[in-house]
């Protein structure tokens, strides 16, 4: 498909792909192409030099904000985080909180530190304000009550304590030929002019990434319109019984927030400011300036659906399908890896 190396040609080349961020409009099929990617052939991993994966993510972080509200509505206080549960948030700045919570885990990832708090509320709490602070906004976690900390705690912990220890079974003892997979999803509302304001879109959220994770950073991109993303949004909502839950992939996100936070984002924008092929110039809020490789993966006549069935139930013309299309996205991507690095 374009990108296949000998053995001999590998060691040559370059080494496994570090860090790649795995980004797209909700309901693209983001989920179902990082399913078909799990199980490639060693020979097609090799080609794609992806490592075995690891993965973080900042949407766990989004569910507890909401489960964070929805305690305090029921204790007829106001909401912190989100304008109601079908709406979008408060105060946007958040979706800066969002990848500081995602270099904290970084950095426990590489560190290999797994954390076991005594008191898992109080650890989130404080984990969202000082990711909170770092955006320049003022903590409104730690600051409740004292009485509202422990009812929230105690309906809580036992979550909070569940996706921690998830979080510590994903750090490896090595990262040696290991790729991270960081995964998020960044838009704007419906008929935006470009750029997209702070702190809306890939731009500001990429300027808040660690500079450690945007020097070896490459994104795939799951590419599809808009209009699609909605519609596939509305449909993901449906499981069917006989459904695999396990693979996350029916959450539907409210109407208003798919109009208002997905109604557009901005990849192809940024790849048309860059002076450099196939990349977006990220100018970080510390001043450095990096550039990150895009290989975007073609979805618009959606080659990911068939993903949601078993593997042996994938047809051969389905699964030929989308490893070209992907077999494109990674050869742009390696292209411009290769010559920056």
């Amino acid at each position: 498909w374009g990108i296949w190396f000998s053995r001999e040609e590998q060691k040559h080349t370059m080494a496994t792909l570090p860090i790649v961020l795995l980004c797209a409009l909700p309901a693209s099929g983001k989920s179902e192409a990082r399913k078909f990617l799990m199980n490639l052939t060693p020979e097609e991993t090799a080609s794609f030099r992806l490592g075995q994966t690891v993965q973080l993510d900042d949407y766990p972080y989004v569910e507890f904000m909401r489960k964070i509200d929805e305690e305090l509505e029921k204790l007829s206080q106001p909401r912190i985080f989100f304008e109601s549960a079908d709406r979008g948030f408060i105060d946007g700045y958040n979706w800066g909180t969002l990848i500081e919570c995602v270099n904290m885990d970084y950095h426990e990832m590489v560190s290999k530190i797994r954390i076991a708090p005594e008191h898992p509320f109080e650890w989130l709490a404080e984990r969202l304000d000082v990711c909170r602070e770092r955006c320049g906004r003022d903590r409104i976690v730690t600051t409740l009550s004292a009485e509202t900390r422990a009812v929230l705690a105690r309906e809580l912990d036992a979550t909070i304590m569940d996706h921690i220890n998830i979080k510590n079974a994903e750090i490896p003892e090595t990262l040696e030929g290991k790729t991270i997979v960081i995964e998020f999803a960044r838009g704007g509302a419906h008929g935006s002019t470009f750029p997209l304001a702070a702190p809306f879109g890939y731009q500001y959220s990429l300027a808040r990434l660690d500079t450690e994770i945007l020097r070896q950073a490459a994104m795939l991109y799951i590419w599809v319109t808009p209009e699609q993303s909605r519609q596939k949004n509305i449909e993901r909502g449906k499981p069917k019984a006989d459904a695999n839950l396990a693979l996350s992939i029916f959450h539907g996100v409210p109407h208003h927030v798919m109009m208002n936070d997905y109604g557009t984002d901005d990849v192809e924008f940024l790849l048309t400011q860059s002076d450099r092929p196939d990349t977006i110039k990220v100018a970080h809020h510390q001043g450095e300036h990096f550039y990150v490789p895009v290989g975007r993966f073609d979805n618009r006549e959606d080659l990911t659906t068939f993903c949601r069935a078993d593997v042996a139930e994938w047809k051969s013309e389905e699964v030929q399908a989308i490893r070209s299309a992907m077999g494109e996205a990674f050869g742009r991507l390696l292209t411009q890896f290769q010559a920056l690095h």
